[in-house]
């Protein structure tokens, strides 16, 4: 008996044209959840709470020593403390996602308002993560947020390079260093600080004295 042999089907154009559609639709989908896995695995990797190691860490600071110089843009012009026009200066590190330095924008404003004429009080960003987000980076953005937001009026200075909360930043935001005008540390204290204690220390070394060290912090 003959065998029938089956001649192989030719596809048609359209039947080929047909395939390779369906071939780049299923190349594109792959390249899409790849995409999306990608996406996501970013996203959640970037969520994950930032090592210690990233914070700036206390810096070796004491009473006494000659403060290390800065220069920075405050919202109120340049300020360098190399000339600080002779006058005691009232720094302030600060986070602007800290709920303490947020209250404590209502003193030092208070404060600004009393004694701007005679030192200089200026505050300095000092956290590396953002006021709304601690997953991204601080930004000129947060900072002129919280100002606005807190009504702040004393000068306001963003430090990208966190180089100010290096040399100064002691164990909590907010943290306050009095510079008395020859340059030299006269009090340090960080967290929450009353109007009172502020201005008894401020007006100490305005008036040429001796300010409390720990800016009237009781020992516990």
């Amino acid at each position: 008996m003959n065998r029938v042999e089956r001649r192989p089907t030719i596809p048609s154009r359209a039947e080929i044209e047909a395939r390779a559609k369906r071939r780049r639709v299923a190349v594109i989908a792959s390249f899409c959840v790849l995409a999306v896995v990608i996406v996501v695995a970013i996203a959640l990797a970037s969520r994950v709470p930032k090592a210690a190691s990233d914070a700036p860490a206390n810096a070796a600071l004491a009473v006494g020593q000659k403060a290390p110089e800065f220069s920075v843009a405050t919202t109120g012009g340049p300020f360098d403390l190399a000339t600080a026009g002779n006058k005691p200066t009232l720094l302030e590190l600060f986070a602007t996602w800290c709920p303490h330095c947020q209250r404590e924008t209502a003193v030092l404003d208070a404060v600004y308002t009393e004694y701007g004429g005679r030192a200089n009080v200026v505050a300095v960003s000092a956290s590396p993560y953002s006021m709304t987000d601690q997953s991204v980076p601080e930004s000129q953005a947060d900072v002129i947020a919280f100002v606005q937001k807190f009504g702040v009026r004393y000068p306001v200075a963003f430090d990208s390079t966190l180089d100010v909360a290096k040399k100064y930043l002691q164990g909590g935001f907010p943290t306050v260093v009095l510079i008395g005008r020859d340059g030299v540390i006269q009090s340090i204290r960080d967290g929450e600080i009353p109007k009172a204690d502020i201005e008894n220390a401020l007006g100490a070394s305005i008036a040429g004295g001796k300010p409390d060290p720990k800016m009237g912090l009781k020992a516990p």
